[in-house]
């Protein structure tokens, strides 16, 4: 019987074993990227197991566990073996699907359970060349924030290296300041998340790029694979007094990256109004969904989740 024993904290030293099933299993969701876990590890307490030859994901946010379903091959033995395990120690929402086919999945072992879509956490996922080139009348504001900045400020783009790291540090320090990140929870958790990956960016083999100006470092984008047609921009941030700079780094991103990658996932905009609509305006190619299962439901149909029925 599955346990919550046989998971353990994901670890950078875990790294390499879960990025086997990832790549063996391409994923279509920013979270299921290790990059994401261990930069995020301080806010969701990340943890695997490894069982019948498939990855099993598990979060702690504020004491609620979620399980998300197998990573590996098709195994309606193990998928039981979970629910039944979220029934007894997961949360308010003790599952988690990440992909429209192990959502169909579910759905086949348990049609009788209802299945919501997170659209709060849902990916917006673009065409790399429409960022890179930014074409017709749908992007005209922002080619034109863009002009705006390339006529103010001489700048030049950089891959981010080695040797720019701690400069890169510097520039965060600058930003949080900024932003007030001790102030605001979700700020100080993004804070340690890209200063995470900042100290272990190679490690974590994260790509990025800086943008340059006579003042410095004015923003800077990381990224990484998640399938071999995308990559995830896994943060980006710019600092105050120019003009469309953040238009800038994400165009040029998008043209860094659109001779290998086809698709460009933003992750998601975590129902916050504002974000959503910069996200919107970018028009996205579609959307890559998250669904969850509510613990009422399961009690609901307890029967359903014991081990013996």
């Amino acid at each position: 019987m599955l346990s919550l024993d046989d998971f353990s904290p994901v670890t950078l030293e875990s790294r390499d074993a879960i990025e086997r099933y990832l790549q063996l299993y391409p994923q279509t969701h920013s979270d299921n990227t290790t990059i994401n876990m261990l930069c995020w590890n301080h806010y969701a307490n990340y943890h695997y197991s490894i069982q019948n030859d498939s990855l099993l994901i598990m979060t702690i946010v504020n004491g609620e566990r979620t399980f998300r379903l197998p990573i590996g091959p098709r195994d309606d033995g193990l998928i039981t073996d979970l629910f039944s395990l979220a029934y007894r120690e997961g949360g308010e929402i003790p599952i988690q699907m990440l992909d429209e086919t192990t959502r169909q999945w579910t759905e086949n072992i348990y049609p009788d359970l209802p299945i919501h879509e997170d659209r709060d956490f849902a990916d917006y996922v673009y065409l790399a060349s429409d960022l890179a080139d930014l074409p017709g009348k749908k992007y005209v504001t922002i080619r034109g924030h863009i002009n705006k900045f390339l006529k103010s400020r001489k700048y030049s783009v950089e891959a981010i290296t080695r040797d720019k790291l701690a400069e890169i540090r510097i520039f965060l320090d600058e930003w949080c300041e900024w932003k007030h990140c001790d102030e605001i929870p979700i700020l100080a958790y993004e804070r340690d998340a890209v200063i995470y990956a900042v100290d272990n960016f190679n490690d974590l083999q994260c790509r990025g790029i800086l943008i340059r100006t006579g003042e410095g470092i004015g923003a800077i984008a990381i990224w990484g694979e998640l399938n071999p047609e995308t990559i995830v921009v896994h943060f980006e941030k710019a600092l105050p007094g120019f003009d469309g700079t953040y238009k800038v780094i994400n165009m040029r991103t998008a043209k860094t990256v659109q001779g290998s990658y086809r698709f460009i996932n933003r992750e998601s905009d975590m129902g916050a109004p504002g974000l959503r609509e910069a996200k919107s305006r970018y028009h996205p190619d579609h959307m890559a969904p998250v669904w969850y299962i509510r613990r009422k439901e399961m009690e609901a149909r307890a029967e359903l989740f014991f081990e013996d029925k």
